[in-house]
């Protein structure tokens, strides 16, 4: 029993991966306050920027660069391409996993959107403090190959 209360214990007060959930759900809720009125989520902002940045782009490719499942990544596709924000582009192949790139619209999402992302961005900043913020941006360059076992990568991403 006293075993089973000292990992207890030792898990609810040193845990990492408890700790980023919660800091993730507390920065997400404080972007997605910020999107909210423009249709548009924290999660799916990452991936119409990456395939603005990107231009046309396999989803394979962008699951790969964010790090997201199959099917998040193609239930947030598809409600970027119900609302015209991103469109499929033939490529010439066999028409599977076909490439998606921004759109006209998407475009001028990412530029309404400028104003709250910067007011999400400075009550981020503010929450997490200078040096927060700056260990978060130093953290999130590198990227995490689960492949190579956790350890850090420094490739795209």
């Amino acid at each position: 029993m006293k075993k089973d209360k000292d990992i207890i214990d030792r898990i609810a007060h040193e845990c990492l991966l408890m700790r980023v959930r919660k800091l993730d759900r507390v920065l997400t809720s404080i972007y997605d306050a910020e999107l909210r009125p423009f249709g548009l989520k924290a999660s799916q902002t990452n991936v119409v920027v990456l395939i603005a940045k990107a231009g046309p782009i396999r989803r394979i490719e962008i699951g790969r660069r964010l790090h997201l499942d199959p099917s998040t990544l193609t239930r947030n596709l598809k409600i970027m391409l119900i609302n015209g924000w991103i469109q499929e582009i033939a490529d010439g192949e066999d028409g599977r996993g076909l490439p998606v790139q921004i759109t006209v619209q998407g475009r001028a999402l990412l530029n309404q959107i400028g104003p709250s992302w910067r007011k999400a961005q400075t009550r981020t900043e503010k929450f997490l403090g200078a040096a927060g913020a700056t260990l978060m941006r130093k953290l999130a360059e590198n990227s995490i190959d689960p492949a190579r076992e956790g350890r850090p990568n420094r490739g795209s991403g």
